[in-house]
């Protein structure tokens, strides 16, 4: 159980870092960017300033490069280019290797981007008079191995703080649940202790009863009554003492042993319980009808497998009015054989469904319809399931009823 609960923990407390880093990450990764970007326009709109003087001879120029007439060529870099254009946005020369093919359009001092470049467009006035544009060009490969890198070093550094912090979550966890775990293992050694201290005191009691009973006669109405109440009482503490000490066993890893598990055929263990069983039905007038498949076999306790059964028949006819139906069903699917047990009870409602397994737990309406009920017998039967290896489940409809399933691992 302890060990879910490590493991719950440390997986929620790994999403949380995984989240928390994931988003740090997104957020620098986001803001470095930004910063490149703004400063790779910064230098379009500088050279395109210091460009716009040069609109004056490439007007009067023939040739549309520019490369050895302007006195600036200098600063060109290999991966910038600079255009200039006439008012109507007629090319008049080029200088520089990364060419934009984009037409001049109207989004002035606007960065634009295509494909691996970055382009800014810079209106050229004279005297108050639009003289033509300068378009700056320039390389985004550095920017984008820069921020490649970027986020390599990110995802490497957030991994590896993923691990210290996996690492650290389960020593942890481990720290901060064992003082819980060695709470838990002092009550279940008290439960136990006082359960089986409890068996003798209970023994003498119902031993006594029943020799007033056999030898005490006459006995007045008044004191038969008590006498019954006494001894529905002893019966009833000595259940829950004999619930208590098999819950307490099967909640040790080295008590739960399947030690004693043999081959069985799973429908001759389902038939007998529901041969002992079946008086109760036709007492409360309940149709209990049973679909069984001959020759599949499990693993397992005979008498754990019918206690199971038994608590989960039991449990159906307690909540299935008279003239109801329960049905005790067998299928098989691949290597799981599904044992499924079906009522047209009270049903329970959505909300209570996580809590049916529960111990000692009783919705209020189904403790209306069951007196006597000790509310351990559906958390036994999920015991005795998790030591076969299956897994136990629950569907159910208000005013309808419910099914509760046995996914056993079938054993050729």
């Amino acid at each position: 159980m302890f060990r879910s609960l490590r493991r719950r923990l440390l997986l929620s407390y790994l999403a949380i870092m995984a989240l928390t880093l994931g988003v740090s990450a997104t957020v620098v990764y986001v803001f470095f960017a930004c910063s490149l970007y703004r400063q790779l326009d910064n230098e379009l709109l500088t050279l395109a300033k210091a460009a716009a003087p040069s609109l004056a001879i490439a007007k009067k120029e023939v040739s549309t490069d520019l490369q050895q007439d302007i006195p600036w060529n200098e600063l060109f870099k290999g991966y910038q280019s600079l255009e200039w254009f006439s008012v109507d946005g007629k090319l008049l020369a080029r200088g520089g290797p990364v060419l934009s093919t984009l037409p001049l359009e109207n989004r002035f001092l606007e960065a634009q981007q295509q494909g691996h470049i970055r382009i800014l467009a810079l209106p050229v006035y004279g005297y108050s008079q639009l003289e033509g544009y300068v378009r700056a060009t320039e390389s985004t490969e550095a920017v984008e191995q820069t921020l490649t890198w970027l986020a390599l070093g990110l995802g490497l550094g957030g991994t590896i703080a993923l691990s210290l912090s996996g690492i650290g979550g389960m020593w942890l966890t481990r720290q901060s649940l064992q003082p819980v775990e060695q709470s838990f293992d002092q009550l279940k050694q008290f439960t136990a202790d006082a359960s089986h201290e409890l068996r003798t005191p209970l023994t003498v009691i119902k031993t006594s009863l029943e020799v007033i009973f056999l030898h005490l006669e006459p006995i007045s109405p008044l004191n038969e009554k008590r006498l019954t109440e006494i001894a529905s009482a002893t019966h009833q503490m000595t259940q829950l003492v004999e619930d208590l000490l098999f819950l307490t066993r099967t909640d040790s890893p080295l008590k739960a042993s399947t030690a004693t598990h043999i081959l069985l055929p799973l429908d001759e263990v389902i038939q007998e319980f529901v041969e002992l069983i079946e008086p109760q039905a036709i007492a409360k007038r309940i149709t209990l009808t049973t679909y069984l498949q001959s020759g599949v076999t499990i693993l397992g306790n005979a008498a754990q497998l019918i206690r199971l059964f038994s608590n989960l028949l039991e449990n159906a006819l307690h909540y299935t009015p008279s003239g109801g139906t329960v049905t005790v069903s067998m299928t098989t699917v691949d290597r799981i054989v599904v044992v499924s047990v079906e009522d047209t009870g009270i049903g329970i409602a959505p909300e209570h469904l996580p809590l049916v397994f529960n111990r000692f737990w009783r919705a209020d309406k189904a403790r209306s319809h069951r007196e006597g009920g000790l509310g351990l017998g559906l958390a036994i039967a999920q015991a005795i399931a998790h030591n076969h290896s299956a897994e136990i489940t629950v569907s159910s409809q208000m005013e309808v009823g419910s099914c509760f399933r046995v996914l056993f691992p079938r054993h050729s």
